[in-house]
């Protein structure tokens, strides 16, 4: 069982190469029984990507563009993600059990209502991503991923861990993130410091918190 470890969390991942294990090539992520098995699909310049009701089981997605996509009620187990750009994908009502997501632009991505339970997100872009009600139901971690201008709202980040990662003007609103290690992260420029009960980080970073919580109540410093 492949796994990897970030802080306290152990993320077991897909396993695609194991013995015994044939990937088919497929020409769509469609299927009229809403279930795509042991798959490879890549290599595909879209104007949309669409999905409904569907399943993803134990397979690769590589190399995908999509200039629009949008998946509701999408559910992936045992799936790689790598090398796409699926844009400002809008993702909603689903769960994602063992993925792994390398090196991925999921820039202006809505993601509402989604369930991660052993996921791991690396060197990703999220640029102006918006998380709303996503909960980590298991180990999530995010690697080396920009989340520049990312809004987390309605969130349980409850042990996620989150390292090596851009978090300017990141926004951290109502929600739960009890225990989510924020540890080798520049803290300075987040927002939603006040939201941050109960995370995890080094004595180091106080001064970090101390200057975003300055930054964002718009404190004047000054001797007069």
């Amino acid at each position: 069982m492949a796994t990897r470890t970030f802080g306290h969390a152990t993320i077991t991942l897909p396993e695609l190469d194991e013995p015994g294990l044939y990937l088919r090539n497929v020409d769509s992520l469609d299927s009229s029984r809403g279930t795509v098995q042991d798959f490879s699909y890549g290599d595909a310049h879209l104007r949309s990507l669409d999905l409904v009701a569907t399943q993803l089981v134990t397979g690769r997605i590589a190399g995908v563009r999509a200039k629009r996509a949008e998946f509701e009620s999408v559910n992936l187990h045992g799936v790689e993600i790598t090398g796409s750009d699926l844009g400002s994908v809008r993702w909603t009502e689903s769960k994602l059990t063992r993925v792994h997501v390398r090196d991925c632009k999921l820039m202006g991505a809505a993601l509402n209502g989604l369930v991660l339970d052993d996921v791991l997100f690396e060197g990703c872009k999220f640029d102006f991503a918006a998380f709303e009600k996503v909960r980590a139901a298991g180990p999530v971690a995010f690697i080396g991923c920009v989340l520049s201008e990312a809004t987390f709202t309605d969130c349980d980040l409850s042990d996620a861990v989150f390292t090596d990662c851009t978090l300017r003007l990141t926004e951290f609103g109502t929600g739960r993130y009890r225990n989510t290690d924020l540890r080798e992260n520049d803290l300075s420029a987040i927002r939603g410091v006040a939201n941050l009960a109960k995370v995890r980080i080094d004595a180091g970073q106080q001064p970090d918190l101390a200057e975003a919580l300055v930054n964002e109540l718009d404190i004047a410093l000054g001797d007069d």
